[in-house]
């Protein structure tokens, strides 16, 4: 699977790179806006690209579509477990206050999204978030 075959299962799912950009962003605080959002860009490109992320963010979609739950019940833990794995495994520990500052806050996308998606898609962006604030790029 590559990045654009990923995006093509997310954006049936009303995800797409567009949007999670515009998550991402809504939540940045700094200068040069359009540069960060340009490298977030790559960032999300190269990491929809690795094996792991493809791998959680596919489990996140399986479990929408098989594991049906009423809204977001508190004793579900299995969708924070996936959302915190992507955000560690892009951005390291540091990701964990990205993650949990875009799932307490739920901008964009994020508020939108069903249990699953959200915390994988947050998670997601966190850890990429963190990549950008280490200058990865």
């Amino acid at each position: 699977m590559n990045a654009q075959e990923l995006l093509q299962k997310l954006e049936s799912k009303g995800v797409t790179l567009e949007a999670m950009l515009d998550t991402a962003m809504e939540l940045y605080i700094g200068e040069e806006k359009e540069a960060a959002r340009e490298k977030l860009r790559g960032l999300m490109l190269r990491y929809l690209n690795d094996i792991n992320v493809q791998a959680l963010l596919m489990a996140a979609l399986l479990l929408e579509e098989g594991f049906k739950v009423e809204g977001d019940p508190v004793n579900l833990v299995a969708d924070e477990l996936i959302g915190i794995n992507l955000a560690e495994y892009i951005g390291g520990k540091m990701a964990l206050f990205n993650f949990f500052y875009y799932d307490t806050r739920k901008p964009g996308i994020l508020a939108e999204l069903p249990p699953f998606l959200d915390d994988a898609i947050g998670g997601f962006i966190a850890g990429c978030m963190t990549k950008l604030f280490e200058g990865e790029l």
